[in-house]
């Protein structure tokens, strides 16, 4: 579906993206689980650095810690060690809707039926549609803002149309199908519910990715679930495969594994933006190489841009760090430049994206890079970025390159204009924040300052992409081009989408969180 965004204001030199959606990891163990979830959500951290949350279960019980922070600092000793139990989810969160305030920081846990806890990768297109239906017609209680609490609890009530007594496999693939058909958008799950197991699905369209994998210890068989398959790998786990679109794969304390297509009509579009800069390079998915997609996207981009000018005077071609790194190697052994560190990252600065305020956003540009000046000075740049979203980034970074010495600096982008706002899971600014929205290609050029301008054309990223799985037919890439792929993503929806992600609106969550923030305190609930 074609949408043509609405025209507005735009704002020239606001920060680039620099923030991904959540990670979710499950694992049914032979032991404790407690730690090694706690491992996983360190290597899925670069998926959300807002909140992070466990949930385990021992004997019968749902023992959970989340709050706000990293892994590292939401979890101390005393914590880790009140989570017992040899099953268990974790949540890593990027917020992309609602308060930023620990309570709603995943897991969710809802008592009927049977007792079970959620974590979600997503969002909900029709989430507010959901929740006049939970709360009119099935009478329940949402206690946040979150669609993936809309999630649980549409998951719990096709539990209870689905089972009539102990839980079985056959309801659970029942309620999921029941699900796929009433909530729109992207959504990969994992759930647990105590007495019988971990639950794994993903939306019809595959949008957000989601694996599986195994590992046999001396006492049997264990089980996990994440976002990406480079967790699997942190943990000596072997990658058995994606859950594919649509279905439902069930891990059952027993040791059996049930899975089913839940979905109508499941068709894999995974999105590409994960491709391009979500996803850590040493993952896999959908049959994809990360760290190879990249490289053919910087392949692509090199040939673009020997087409259009064969006689560039391009002396060195630098990343800007860190996920560009593997295209513009590739850019600079196909220009024959010189391919060169020139900018050092301080890692202890937050994500300059989910920073409240302009001027805190320009400033922290500014703060997380530094320029070795001797690889610029006297010389002709081309610096590499993967994506160019706000502009504000890209705009300090040419100056940064301009004031080390660098005679001119051209910008080359691994991904095509971003002219739409995301509407699954990645809080893109509202698409008057976008620098490219309603720009042409040399207006985007003169606004953040640079002598030329490349981007990668979207046939080209669509291809990189596709090279490393040739049966996947198109992917999600509506930032792109405008096409949402679950058809129900109108003009109305988008200005009522730009209202709540524009600055103005965030500044004002984040004051009303910070009148009212408390902590989640670790505590056992009882099913």
């Amino acid at each position: 579906m074609e949408v043509v965004v609405p025209r507005a204001r735009v704002y020239v030199g606001l920060s680039d993206l620099g923030a991904p959606v959540c990670g979710i990891v499950g694992l049914l163990g032979q032991g404790p689980v407690n730690t090694r979830i706690y491992d996983a959500l360190t290597v899925l951290q670069h998926r959300g650095q807002d909140a992070a949350g466990i949930a385990t279960v021992h004997r019968g019980r749902v023992l959970m810690r989340k709050g706000n922070g990293l892994v590292k600092d939401v979890f101390r000793s005393r914590h880790m060690r009140d989570l017992e139990g040899n099953l268990g989810i974790g949540h890593v969160r990027y917020p992309t809707a609602g308060r930023a305030n620990s309570a709603e920081s995943q897991p969710f846990y809802v008592n009927s039926p049977y007792g079970f806890v959620l974590g979600h990768n997503g969002n909900l297109t029709n989430a507010d549609e959901l929740k006049r239906e939970l709360v009119q017609r099935g009478n329940r209680h949402l206690n946040t803002e979150s669609d993936s609490e809309v999630l649980l609890n549409v998951l719990a009530s096709e539990l209870e149309r689905s089972a009539g007594g102990p839980l079985t496999t056959e309801a659970v693939f029942q309620a999921v199908a029941g699900l796929h058909r009433r909530c729109r958008g992207a959504y990969a799950v994992v759930a647990m519910v105590p007495d019988f197991g971990m639950i794994a699905f993903r939306d019809p369209h595959g949008i957000r990715p989601l694996v599986f994998g195994r590992q046999y210890s001396d006492e049997g068989v264990e089980y996990m679930v994440s976002s990406e398959s480079v967790a699997l790998d942190a943990l000596g786990f072997e990658l058995e495969r994606d859950v594919a679109p649509g279905e439902a794969v069930i891990f059952q304390r027993n040791g059996e594994v049930h899975a089913q297509q839940c979905a109508d009509d499941p068709q894999l579009r995974p999105c590409l933006f994960e491709l391009v800069y979500l996803a850590r390079p040493d993952s896999l998915m959908d049959g994809i190489s990360v760290y190879k997609s990249r490289l053919r996207m910087g392949d692509k981009l090199a040939a673009k841009i020997q087409r259009v000018w064969h006689d560039h005077d391009i002396d060195v071609v630098i990343p800007v760090p860190d996920t560009s790194r593997s295209a513009a190697i590739q850019v600079a052994h196909h220009l024959g430049a010189k391919y060169r560190e020139g900018f050092i990252k301080n890692r202890y600065i937050g994500r300059t994206f989910i920073m409240p305020g302009q001027q805190i956003r320009k400033r922290s540009v500014r703060q997380k890079l530094n320029a070795i000046g001797l690889e610029f000075r006297g010389k002709s740049v081309l610096l590499v970025d993967d994506s160019i979203v706000r502009g504000t980034t890209s705009g300090q970074i040419i100056q940064m390159a301009r004031e080390a010495g660098a005679t001119s600096v051209y910008f080359a982008s691994a991904a095509p204009p971003v002219r739409y706002p995301n509407v699954y899971g990645i809080d893109m600014p509202s698409a008057d924040e976008l620098i490219a929205y309603d720009r042409t290609e040399d207006e985007v050029c003169e606004a953040i300052g640079a002598d030329r301008l490349f981007y990668l054309d979207l046939d080209d990223l669509r291809a990189a992409g596709s090279e490393g799985n040739p049966d996947i037919g198109s992917f999600e890439d509506s930032v792109f081009s405008g096409s949402y792929v679950t058809g129900d993503v109108d003009t109305a929806y988008l200005n009522e989408l730009q209202a709540h992600r524009n600055d103005a609106a965030k500044q004002d969550r984040l004051e009303d969180t910070e009148r009212d923030e408390q902590d989640v305190i670790a505590a056992p609930v009882t099913p």
